[in-house]
């Protein structure tokens, strides 16, 4: 379809008038409810189908998405304060909120207008993970692909309206890996996720999705490398005139693995404070434990722990912002160095969010590790981020040296 036959529809947001100080004041106050449901939200393997009507009623899975597709278009250091409060209430929850509702930003930012006009679609409904792993394949046909594979780690998939992944394309592989995106009645979601079934992140919706012969439409396709150019934005920069459109995801994507961390060490100290509280010292002078200085040191350190993770990740936010809209106005590129470094520096914050979790685990007692205990399960949590990938602070650390000094940049 050419350009001047695209349809130019204009999808209403729901609320117009809407502001980002509304909307993080809606996830501040949604904490409860978050943490009343995780248990359950566990089990299930996914947050609760009444909690995700309350996050769509909010307008959380809009944040990131074009005005033009119903969208707000907010920027970083909203999304982030928004997943930041909902992950203090249970980190699972806040994982697959993130990766269902951040991956409208790269539909926007890297996707044909035409593609994005029919994934958006008449309502702008669009909740999606995205799994960057190439586990499939797509094969060439007319007008667009057949795609056929099955991808783990789908997170996000429990309550999305899309599925989005990376593949192969048969006899092209030196050309890179492909990008599609289908509407989820496509796909079939495996039923491998929560109830105990992984260590941690139960309640994520990280299950993993098949995919039989399915052709995708070209439009709804696009390159897979959205990381390794270093001049030139995303074309929804310009389609979108909105610099949140740019297209630098690298440490935008590790945030949304990240924050879930923080939001399990808050979580640890939300429980960590209650037994310093409600419990005495075992032996004369029984005293609340609270009075302790031993009690005090692990409740101040893992404070200060925390507190510097959460700044790390919204100055992370504003500079994100600073850089895209520098991008925009004056056409100096948001570089994929700078993204890096801003990678790291995420992975700094993951580091400090996990010791400060480790820390309260221990100082809380043997009881606190019994199955069905709070504490027990942030420390599970915050376990499954230190097997991940993108979790090797020493690979990044390198490669940012190695963009720095001009050297070769091989990672993801």
């Amino acid at each position: 379809m050419s350009e001047q036959t695209i349809p130019r529809p204009h999808v209403p947001a729901p609320e117009p008038d809407l502001t980002p100080e509304i909307i993080v004041a809606r996830a501040k106050a949604l904490i409860p409810a978050v943490r009343e449901q995780a248990d359950e939200a566990e089990r299930l393997g996914k947050h609760t189908p009444e909690l995700d009507k309350k996050f769509t009623e909010a307008g959380f899975y809009r944040i990131l998405q074009p005005r033009r597709f119903g969208g707000y278009a907010f920027d970083m250091h909203t999304f982030w304060r928004v997943i930041m409060a909902i992950a203090e209430g249970d980190a699972g929850t806040a994982w697959g909120l993130c990766l269902g509702a951040h991956h409208a930003q790269g539909l926007g930012a890297w996707f044909p207008e035409e593609g994005q006009v029919e994934l958006f679609g008449p309502t702008g409904d669009f909740k999606c993970p995205h799994r960057a792993a190439p586990m499939g394949t797509s094969t060439p046909v007319d007008g667009g692909y057949i795609v056929k594979g099955q991808w783990d780690y789908c997170s996000g998939v429990g309550h999305a309206t899309h599925f989005m992944c990376n593949t192969l394309v048969p006899g092209r592989e030196a050309e890179g890996l492909l990008t599609i995106c289908t509407p989820i009645e496509n796909v079939t979601v495996l039923q491998d996720w929560g109830n105990g079934n992984i260590i941690g992140m139960n309640s994520s919706g990280s299950n993993s999705v098949r995919v039989d012969n399915v052709f995708v439409p070209e439009h709804c396709t696009c390159s897979g490398d959205w990381t390794h150019n270093t001049d030139k934005a995303a074309p929804g920069m310009y389609l979108h005139e909105n610099p949140v459109f740019c297209g630098r995801i690298y440490a935008m994507y590790h945030i949304g693995l990240v924050i879930p961390v923080i939001g399990a060490a808050k979580g640890a100290l939300y429980e960590y404070e209650n037994i310093l509280l409600t419990k005495k010292t075992y032996f004369a002078p029984q005293v609340p434990r609270y009075t302790v200085e031993e009690y005090q040191r692990h409740y101040g350190q893992a404070r200060a722990d925390i507190d510097s993770a959460e700044a790390i990740i919204m100055q992370i936010g504003l500079r994100y912002n600073e850089l895209a809209e520098r991008w925009y106005r004056t056409g100096e590129p948001f570089t994929r160095e700078d993204d890096a470094e801003m990678y790291s520096m995420v992975q700094v914050a993951a580091r400090l969010a996990s010791q400060a979790t480790t820390e309260l685990f221990a100082a809380a007692s043997s009881s606190a590790a019994k199955r069905g205990a709070a504490m027990q399960r942030h420390y599970r949590d915050m376990s499954m981020y230190l097997g991940h990938i993108s979790a090797r602070h020493d690979i990044i650390s390198a490669e940012v040296a190695r963009m720095h000094f001009g050297l070769k940049d091989g990672l993801f």
